[in-house]
């Protein structure tokens, strides 16, 4: 029976460790965002529960079936599949200390292939599968519990949530759940007991579920993308305006305010700058002919003045092109990039700021943290690129090549005035104040990090 074993060294005592995988979230932050995998349906716990998946294989998808169960020794469990692709396949997770502060963690899968001699030739390409799977989340553990250790001494928090479904939410939920926190979900229909209640539209929220929050993460408005007629312009404004200044305003008047309420904004706001280096200082275009961005990222921030107002810290995060597989600009250019079929936009000679899906809920998770942090706060990788490094960058992982750029013409003939301000403007962003507060990237280059999200080694 093949067998595939790996291990990593955690910066946490063996208890941390295993209290980490045994919190919700744990599976979800562990999944490669480029396998695309669903969860159907789990029960019990990480102990003696059962989690169900519907994982790709190919072109397509089939459910997985595993039973977890505690191993012999005392940091040490094993989930088995009870049906699956697999004719056998028993994972063991075993948890040893190293010293009083540190441990390791050792990953070892035992598992025969169906279909007997014609199911072994597929060998090669499952050890290559796992291999990439393993090298992503013995990067992102260690990292993750490094995070929640540099705030270990403060107590565990209650994080009103919106848009906690949307790209950037899905990712940051369980980083918080798996430190402990509770996520309290704000939203237009009711899914879990917990959840708060509001419409934006309609100026409503159920005020008195937010008492008692200790932080709370703005994150919901009107998708960007998409044609910008009129009245798509008009939801992607009053989305971000009206949400938030109900937000703010409400988040004002609690008996019991929330501590902190980290805001998104965009780096949009700064509008096209060229290549000149853009800081939190750097002027805003003011008036009527700012980019019609700027000015809704603009408004965006203002209406969170209710809530500094009333004594709460605002951080409002000015945040880049969040790069990620599972959706996104990324997401919509791996297609093209994959076929071979990708090249830079227009000249190329416009900045992108880019930041990696980890730092981005990385810094929202520091934000709620770091008291020393208010006001506007950009959240972009140290090292912007240009349009056509990028592409280049991104064909280079992928082992394509980047030789069929887009004219910005058509780009302007098929999108109008929204390929001028997000795909051919340029904003060379800088992120200083997040770093003198103690923020470390995780990803401060391209390359290292399209690796790592991509399982490109």
């Amino acid at each position: 029976m093949p067998i595939f074993e790996r291990s990593c060294p955690l910066p946490v005592p063996v208890e941390t460790a295993w209290a980490w995988h045994a919190r919700p979230g744990a599976l979800e932050r562990l999944l490669p965002p480029w396998e695309r995998v669903e969860i159907v349906d789990r029960s019990g716990d990480f102990e003696t529960g059962s989690v169900v998946l519907r994982i790709p294989i190919g072109p397509c998808r089939a459910t997985w079936v595993a039973q977890h169960r505690l191993g012999e020794d005392r940091f040490e469990w094993i989930d088995s599949q009870v049906t699956g692709p697999f004719a056998q396949w028993m994972h063991i997770h075993r948890f040893t200390a190293t010293s009083p502060a540190t441990s390791r963690l050792t990953d070892r899968i035992e598992y025969a292939l169906p279909l007997g001699p014609i199911g072994r030739l597929a060998q090669p390409r499952v050890e290559r599968r796992l291999a990439r799977m393993f090298a992503y989340r013995h990067t992102l553990l260690p990292q993750d519990l490094a995070l929640h250790a540099a705030w270990a001494d403060r107590p565990r928090l209650t994080v009103a949530i919106t848009g906690a479904t949307g790209l950037i939410g899905r990712a940051l939920v369980p980083l918080l759940t798996t430190g402990g926190h509770r996520v309290v979900h704000v939203v237009r229909k009711r899914l879990a007991k917990d959840d708060v209640l509001w419409d934006p539209a309609g100026e409503t929220i159920e005020t008195e579920r937010l008492e008692g929050v200790d932080a709370v993460v703005h994150l919901a408005g009107e998708p960007i993308t998409g044609l910008w007629t009129g009245e798509k312009k008009r939801r992607i404004l009053e989305s971000r305006r009206r949400g938030t200044a109900l937000l703010a305003g409400t988040l004002a008047r609690l008996r019991r305010p929330p501590r902190v309420l980290v805001s998104a904004s965009a780096i949009g706001i700064y509008g096209d700058r060229g290549d000149e280096p853009l800081t939190e200082s750097s002027p805003l275009p003011g008036g009527a002919a700012a980019p019609f961005v700027s000015q809704v990222a603009q408004a965006w921030e203002a209406a969170t003045a209710p809530a500094e107002q009333a004594g709460i810290r605002v951080v409002r995060l000015r945040i880049g092109l969040v790069l990620t597989p599972a959706g996104g600009a990324l997401g919509a250019m791996l297609p093209a990039f994959r076929l071979g079929l990708g090249g830079r936009l227009g000249r190329g000679t416009h900045y992108q700021s880019w930041i990696a899906m980890d730092d981005v809920i990385g810094a929202i998770y520091h934000a709620v943290f770091q008291e020393t942090l208010r006001g506007a706060v950009n959240a972009t990788a140290p090292e912007p690129v240009t349009q056509a490094e990028f592409a280049r960058t991104l064909a280079r992982v992928l082992g394509r090549p980047a030789h069929f750029p887009v004219p910005a013409a058509l780009l302007r003939f098929l999108l109008g005035e929204m390929a001028d301000e997000l795909l051919l403007a340029s904003a060379r962003v800088l992120s200083p104040r997040l770093e003198e507060s103690g923020y470390r990237f995780r990803f401060r280059q391209l390359e290292p990090a399209l690796r790592y999200m991509l399982g490109a080694g």
